[in-house]
């Protein structure tokens, strides 16, 4: 029977299990957005993850939206996440990288007073961004000019290089949560016209692009790209979530990729509507799941070919060893979320295993 422990072949990387580790922006590199030693411990401690997924890393210089989030653009990061992975494989886990584009995220204060890009120009409103000098309204972004996206998919393809450099075992293409290829991607926040805008085939154009140079580097089943069609973080909406993910997931076939990571819902719970199962209709790669889970329902998402993985954020902060938890049942650590942004490292790398409570 396959369930949440039973191994997984996700393209050219064979998983031990199938309890993922989603990624989790926590803003602990240091201010050139180079992995700090936090960031080695953290991710060694959750090895034991099927897959672990790591934060959202800026692809090119310049286009930082939540200060301190980590790069791969430059050869002081790639020496920083090689010390991550090389921690990681000596546990025996397996870890791809997170490769992103903030888009009308980024704020001129964290960029040195650059103004962000996206399809549109249309302002985040629905919350602010962090910065050292405080909580600050998201700036209307300028409209991204056709002749500028070539540069935008490059940025994509070097960060691969630099991934592959850094010894990751593959990468995740960002297309999910309200930043630049999802923007693209939903009619809520696309507006423009021309070959990257209006039908659907147009407004996926850049996330397939991007898609396609990652796979030019790592080769398709090292590369996984994260959606997410409900979700209206960052004032994301679609017209028709339900029609794009049905047309992604038709589309994606040809990608050969080695995963689709879904978010199933919306944070906010301002969109609702079944992705899951039109996806899953269409799709005929592996489909990891992610938005809520427990042990039990990831089970029988399983269990059931809904999924073939869960991937689970928020308890894997909290639970450096969540697979061994969940594999016996045991209580969960409570996370804190007054330290998920705190960039130290209390509520970071101080939670405790099963075997460290054992031992008190």
């Amino acid at each position: 029977m396959t369930d949440l422990f039973t191994p997984l072949q996700l393209g050219a990387v064979t998983l031990n299990n199938r309890v993922l580790m989603a990624p989790l922006t926590r803003r602990r590199a240091d201010a050139d957005h180079v992995p700090t030693d936090m960031m080695v411990e953290h991710y060694a401690q959750r090895a034991s993850a099927g897959l672990i997924i790591a934060e959202a890393t800026m692809a090119m210089e310049g286009n930082s939206a939540f200060w301190r989030e980590p790069g791969i653009y430059s050869d002081a990061q790639v020496a920083g996440w090689k010390r991550v992975t090389d921690a990681v494989h000596a546990k025996g886990g397996k870890i791809f990288l997170q490769i992103w584009h903030g888009g009308r995220s980024c704020h001129p204060v964290l960029n040195n007073g650059r103004v962000p890009v996206a399809p549109s120009p249309i302002a985040i409103t629905s919350d602010e961004v962090h910065t050292p000098e405080g909580k600050k309204a998201y700036t209307v972004p300028r409209e991204l000019a056709d002749d500028e996206i070539p540069g935008i998919i490059e940025g994509f393809r070097t960060a691969a290089e630099n991934a592959k450099r850094a010894g990751f075992d593959g990468v995740e293409v960002h297309g999910a949560n309200g930043y630049l290829l999802d923007e693209f991607l939903r009619d809520g926040s696309n507006h423009r016209e021309g070959p990257y805008g209006g039908p659907i085939e147009n407004r996926a154009r850049l996330l397939l692009e991007a898609i396609e140079a990652a796979s030019d580097v790592f080769g398709s089943d090292r590369v996984g790209v994260r959606l997410s069609p409900l979700n209206s973080f960052n004032s994301m909406k679609d017209s028709d979530p339900v029609g794009l993910v049905t047309w992604l997931a038709k589309r994606l076939n040809d990608a050969n990729l080695a995963y689709v990571h879904l978010m199933r819902a919306d944070f906010f719970g301002e969109q609702k509507s079944d992705v899951v199962t039109p996806f899953r209709e269409h799709y005929k790669g592996n489909l990891i799941l992610n938005m809520g889970y427990s042990g039990e329902e990831a089970g029988s998402a399983i269990e059931g070919g809904q999924a073939d993985a869960v991937a689970f954020g928020v308890p894997f902060l909290a639970n450096p060893d969540l697979p061994a938890r969940l594999k016996v049942g045991a209580e969960l650590n409570e996370p804190d979320p007054n330290t998920f942004y705190t960039q130290g490292e209390e509520g970071y790398i101080d939670y405790p295993t099963m075997d460290a409570l054992a031992e008190a």
